[in-house]
């Protein structure tokens, strides 16, 4: 977890006040010249999610037990980022599963507890309840205490970098969507980030000249239950990891793992499949994920990633339903992990990954 965080967003959003939990995670300072990065897939909130963190709660809502099984992963980073596609309501909701969602806002608190420092909010589902449930959602964030970008309440916080303390660096984060769902279009433009790389990069050296050393864009982007990034794909990734302002990428919203590769000196996930769903029709690959960590050195050139790792995830439907990571996780039927850490090396690793240097732990 990031020590702390200052005011938010430059390509969308960020935060009034310095609200970021403090660490009780240990660190592994980058006063010693390195720092981890964890970024994890799609958060989802069907409404048989909402139904399990009652039951956990015995009659009050609690996603904690859910999200448990990758505590230690989440905590032992420097800087944990989550990806929010659903908006947040407050405590009397309304709570609703797809086309619009609304979830509960303890999805937040649970996140915090479990060592989020910040969420990217760009989604094409961030304005399902309106440019009201988009606000509410932020509120929300800033009441756990957890960093955001990617959708704004006000048109000076859309021009707000965030930008993290990272145990002395200062880490940028911009979020942007492919677009929105049918009409759910922002009333404003400068509510929401959607993609255009002259924007992102604009946004990304908005954040260096606040004082990020750092720079991360969180893309929602690609096709839906598709593990093959698009063309459009790669060719924005070509052309963000060009520029010396963009630093990585993180993918999500396809819902199902797609590859990472290095361009450039510097790393894409274009997809870390989802982190928390419950499908109405599971399909399998929808219930794996991958949590993926770069650890950040200093070199002659400034702030590089020396290790990037992925970290494959299950959506245990249970039940109860609950979040394993699988290189810890003893309990999940030994096929069906086996099956997904098949699955999702053959996926990540087919652009060339593990020949660019990247590992699974316990490989």
């Amino acid at each position: 977890m990031a020590a702390g965080c200052s005011q938010p967003s430059t390509s969308g959003i960020t935060i009034p006040e310095p609200q970021s939990p403090v660490s009780t995670a240990p660190t592994s300072a980058a006063t010693n010249g390195s720092f981890t990065v964890l970024a994890t897939g799609d958060v989802l909130i069907h409404p048989a999610l909402t139904e399990q963190a009652t039951k956990d709660g015995a009659g009050r809502r609690d996603f904690t037990e859910m999200f448990a099984g990758v505590r230690s992963a989440v905590e032992g980073a420097d800087l944990a980022i989550c990806h929010l596609e659903v908006p947040l309501a407050d405590k009397d909701g309304p709570f609703e599963g797809f086309p619009t969602f609304s979830a509960p806002p303890e999805v937040a608190t649970a996140l915090a507890g479990i060592g989020y420092d910040t969420c990217s909010t760009a989604s094409n589902h961030t304005f399902d309840q309106g440019a009201d449930g988009a606000k509410t959602t932020l509120d929300v964030l800033d009441s756990a205490g957890i960093g955001h970008t990617g959708s704004a309440r006000t048109e000076k916080e859309a021009a707000t970098p965030l930008i993290t303390d990272v145990n002395g660096v200062q880490v940028g984060q911009v979020s942007y969507t492919f677009g929105y769902n049918v009409g759910t279009d922002p009333p404003e433009p400068w509510m929401g980030n959607v993609i255009d790389v002259d924007r992102i990069l604009a946004a990304a050296r908005a954040a260096r000249e606040a004082g990020a050393d750092v720079v991360i864009a969180s893309l929602h982007w690609g096709n839906e239950d598709q593990p093959k990034p698009t063309a459009f794909q790669r060719r924005v990734a070509r052309k963000l990891l060009a520029d010396p302002a963009i630093d990585l990428i993180v993918g999500h919203h396809a819902h199902v793992v797609q590859p990472f590769e290095k361009i450039n000196g510097k790393w894409v996930a274009y997809g870390l499949g989802n982190q928390i769903a419950r499908h109405e029709v599971p399909r399998g690959t929808t219930e794996e994920g991958v949590m993926a960590r770069f650890r950040f050195s200093r070199s002659p050139n400034g702030w590089t990633v020396q290790q990037a790792e992925y970290i494959p995830t299950l959506v245990d439907l249970g039940p109860p339903i609950r979040l394993r990571n699988l290189t810890t996780d003893a309990s999940v039927d030994p096929k069906r992990r086996t099956d997904a850490i098949v699955r999702t090396d053959k996926v990540v690793l087919s652009l060339g990954a593990a020949e660019n240097g990247l590992t699974r732990p316990g490989e």
